[in-house]
């Protein structure tokens, strides 16, 4: 009596072990081939995965740079039509950098800490990566200039212009007063609380 009806293996083509007569090492190499393709397969997927989460990640600078903070700036995003208008509190804490964003009327939008050059959730807000995005360019941009080439190898600034290639581009008005474009096309006009607001 055969085990397998079917003539032929579809992963490695070879016939399966039958019971009486049959080899006990086909059906192991039967089950081998299978399991080849398989991790493989899964291997293959995983390494794209992988890849992909890794060039959406925003970069980070190789060491955290010095920042006069507490900071606290109003940040306006500029999309279409659309102006949406957020206070962003950055402060140490500890070892790292706590980023808190929330709307005008202080209901918390997102939050984030910046440690040993890792974003950790801090509170039990979802996670946003479009504020993480922000928050990376923005540490981009409050980066002294005198950091900004050992923290970013291939950024450059002439005068108030300040780029990351195909990442992000920063127009200087004074230090913390700038404008921001992302490469997604989402701009952002950043100054800090208390100062004018266009």
């Amino acid at each position: 009596m055969d085990i397998f009806n079917a003539s032929k293996c579809p992963a490695c083509g070879r016939e399966p072990a039958r019971v009486s007569g049959g080899s006990g090492n086909t059906i192991v190499e039967y089950i081998a081939a299978i399991a080849s393709r398989l991790t493989s397969s899964f291997l293959l997927l995983g390494s794209i995965l992988l890849l992909s989460a890794c060039a959406s990640r925003a970069p980070l600078p190789e060491q955290t740079p010095d920042l006069r903070l507490p900071l606290q700036l109003h940040i306006q995003r500029l999309q279409a039509d659309q102006r949406l208008d957020w206070v962003l509190v950055i402060q140490r804490e500890g070892l790292g950098i706590r980023w808190s964003m929330m709307d005008l009327l202080g209901i918390p939008q997102a939050r984030q800490k910046l440690v040993d050059g890792n974003w950790h959730a801090d509170g039990l807000l979802p996670p946003n990566a479009e504020a993480r995005e922000l928050f990376a360019a923005l540490l981009f941009a409050l980066t002294p200039e005198a950091q900004l080439r050992g923290n970013y190898p291939t950024a450059w600034q002439h005068g108030a212009q300040r780029s990351l290639p195909e990442r992000w581009d920063v127009r200087y008005a004074q230090s913390q007063n700038f404008d921001l474009t992302l490469s997604k096309g989402l701009k952002y006009q950043v100054t800090p609380l208390g100062g004018d607001t266009p």
